[in-house]
């Protein structure tokens, strides 16, 4: 962010000088850039990178999580066009924390088929943290974390506000967020809402084959991949010297669809002719998903002490729609007599209730922070399939961080941890008989974790030249998935069943970081290596269940040693004042080292890629940019079975903005295109990668925003 105060400091100055002579003074330009972000950069604990709302409008994807995938590090689980989750150096589901606001977002992550339910038009920044950051957000921090920061509060005694409307050629997506805000001194009030509509999207084939089943594409589209998305937000607050607090509540709708031709126990044969009728109906199978959250968020300054803490509830109910497929003893016909709507696959319905509390303190050269932490989840199942049972879980952490500045160029940090957490499970049992009785499918369990986890690192910081090292553990207790599961999943074709005896997995990690940044040249360069001695993994088996899967393959959950290195690379040369160049480069491996699957890597893990990005911007057009990216991508031939191994590519993709101002209001024009060439790929990490399902086709992305203000004095 740039301030500008050339007008009060001009008229201040002649003021002065007036008074003694009466010639003029003409001061140049003085200009305060905001480099906060890059000296939390340089001095955090963690590879840390932020992105802006700047960025995000830039970079638009179909989801937040995806729109992130243009830093090094950070890819995504594609769910179609609309939905993504994220991978943290090849590792995702439950071992990256999502934090909203300051508080964990709980959803039902530990699906493939599961995005997160968070508005990417509401986000301020993004903090990106690669690295063991259990020693501060618990359990499933194990691979980094990722915080989206609402947008901070506006200035005192103003009102205003924003539109944004977006269209996408691929899948016709249409869609705006309108932002209203005000201030007085001390109370502000800020609301959002936001609205996308998207049709099945298209990827460049014709034919695509579900395992061996050949399915044909009307007009290249993906039949049934449409959807839609509802966001409500509002905010509001009171901002005082020591004291400040915000309530922030949100609701995200959102209905989409599964590509129709690859859900249930087999590839089928669809009734093309209806599918095909629109591009925007949302048949069976598909999914409905709404997350009510309620945060607040507050501090208190008490002599050297800043206090700090939030509060946060969520509910998230999933369901997902499918037509009654019977298999194993599952009755032909689905029953009259069931009070379950029989198109409702699976229903979740989780309640969460957590808390932080912070205190930091700055003591001569040291800062320290210490804090603690609690969360109650409470997940209840539904519908006639069954693969997770119902449970409920508490954990509870502290832990105490110190910053020690031993000089101008030298920080020493140290950190620990304690958690526990507890998980009760419920019994399932079957709603149909099987040989005359009713079969347990997951029985009554309680187990409980504990873990200490620490990180200690140092950051010595030179004029130009900045290096950082940290090694740490982190730990993650085993999801009521791995634990218990036992049923299968339309997903992916499979009956998948937990283990209860899986202890909670452990990282150590090591990571380092050099980088060198003069006027023309910045380079950034961070390996990592990182052990876990009993990671969690599903393993394919050699059988197959033909009683109650239908013949599909089991896997079991199981755990091996792993190890991972690798590392991210980030270049920028300024070639010209107007014309710069880019380079982001990312590479991953990993294998585990013990177990069946010795020898293996482990799944999604994301092939090693390069982006040269080219970006002009005129001197003459302030803010206003042309830049050309082309990603190389290798092929992935390291593969886990079931995977698949998934040939490189290679993409080009154009951006371009600028703002303009019609009579007299500002506009900010952005432009997307897409895989300029329309190239067909897979993805490694997609969901549908293992469907054989190529990656979309073309994308035109058009972004207008439309700010207004209005100034009260």
């Amino acid at each position: 962010m740039t301030k500008r105060f050339v007008l009060c400091l001009s008229v201040m100055l002649w003021g002065t000088v007036a008074a003694q002579q009466k010639d003029t003074l003409h001061l140049g330009g003085v200009t305060i850039k905001d480099n906060r972000a890059q000296i939390e950069k340089q001095e955090a604990i963690l590879q840390v990178q932020t992105v802006n709302s700047q960025f995000i409008r830039r970079h638009l994807g179909g989801s937040l999580m995806k729109t992130l995938e243009r830093v090094p590090g950070i890819k995504t689980i594609g769910i179609g066009s609309g939905q993504s989750k994220p991978l943290v150096r090849g590792l995702g589901f439950n071992r990256v924390v999502v934090l909203d606001k300051g508080i964990k977002h709980e959803g039902q992550q530990w699906g493939a088929d599961h995005g997160l339910e968070l508005d990417q038009f509401a986000a301020g920044e993004v903090e990106l943290l690669k690295g063991a950051a259990s020693f501060a957000y618990g359990s499933d921090a194990i691979a980094g974390a990722i915080n989206v920061k609402p947008v901070p509060p506006p200035a005192p005694h103003s009102f205003g506000g924003a539109v944004d409307i977006t269209g996408k050629t691929n899948n016709m997506l249409y869609g705006g967020s309108l932002n209203l805000y005000g201030r007085g001194e001390h109370w502000w009030a800020d609301g959002r809402i936001t609205y996308q509509d998207y049709a099945d999207y298209k990827v460049p084939a014709d034919t695509v084959f579900v395992y061996d089943y050949a399915a044909g594409l009307h007009k290249q589209q993906l039949r049934n991949t449409a959807g839609n998305e509802t966001s409500l937000h509002f905010n509001t607050g009171y901002i005082g010297d020591k004291f400040r607090s915000t309530f922030h509540i949100s609701n995200v709708y959102s209905k989409s669809g599964f590509f129709a031709n690859a859900h249930g126990l087999e590839p089928r044969k669809v009734d093309a002719a209806m599918h095909d009728a629109s591009r925007r109906d949302i048949l069976l199978p598909y999914q409905e998903v709404n997350h009510f959250k309620v945060i607040n968020r507050s501090s208190y300054q008490l002599q050297q002490h800043q206090l700090e803490m939030e509060l946060g509830y969520q509910y998230n109910h999933r369901q997902e729609y499918s037509q009654y497929v019977p298999h194993g003893y599952m009755p032909a016909l689905y029953p009259d007599t069931m009070n379950i709507d029989p198109s409702l696959e699976r229903a979740f319905d989780k309640q969460v209730y957590s808390f932080n509390l912070r205190d930091n303190i700055t003591i001569g050269q040291h800062t320290l922070m210490a804090g603690v932490s609690g969360e109650r989840q409470e997940n209840k199942i539904g519908g006639w399939g069954f693969l997770v049972p119902a449970f409920v879980q508490h954990n509870a952490g502290a832990f105490v961080y110190d910053k020690f500045r031993l000089n101008s160029k030298v920080i020493l940090h140290g950190a620990i941890r304690y958690d526990y957490g507890e998980m009760q499970m419920q019994q399932y049992t079957d709603w149909f008989y099987s040989n005359d009785e009713k079969l347990v499918r997951a029985d009554k369990m309680r187990r409980s974790f504990n873990s200490v986890v620490w990180s200690a690192g140092v950051n010595y910081n030179l004029e130009r030249l900045s290096l950082k090292g940290n090694v740490g553990k982190s730990f993650r207790m085993p999801i009521a998935k791995e634990l218990a599961a036992n049923g299968v999943n339309y997903h992916y074709f499979s009956y998948e069943r937990g283990n209860a005896s899986l202890s909670p997995e452990e990282s150590y990690q090591v990571d380092a970081s050099v980088g060198w940044e003069d006027e023309n040249w910045s380079i950034t360069f961070t390996p990592f290596y990182n052990y876990f001695p009993n990671y969690i993994y599903l393993n394919p088996t050699s059988v197959h269940d033909y009683y109650y899967g239908a013949g599909n393959q089991v896997f079991e959950y199981e755990q091996s040693r792993v190890v991972r290195y690798g590392t991210e690379l980030q270049m920028k040369y300024n070639i010209l004042p107007s014309l710069s160049t880019e380079v982001l480069g990312e590479y991953l491996y990993s294998q585990q080292v013990s177990g069946d699957k010795e020898g293996y890597t482990l799944p999604f893990s994301p092939p090693p890629s390069v982006l040269i990005n080219l970006s002009y911007s005129p001197a003459a057009l302030p803010q206003s940019y042309i830049s050309l990216d082309y990603r190389i991508t290798a092929a992935q031939n390291r593969i886990v079975p079931p995977e698949k191994k998934t040939p490189g590519y290679r993409l080009l993709h154009l951006q371009a903005g600028t703002p303009i101002n019609i009579r007299k209001q500002p506009l900010v024009l952005s432009l997307q295109v897409q895989n300029v060439l329309n190239t067909r790929y897979m993805e490694h990490t997609s969901f549908y990668r293992l469907l054989e399902l190529p990656e979309a086709g073309r994308n035109i992305v058009l972004s207008v925003k439309i700010p207004f203000s209005n100034q009260q004095r």
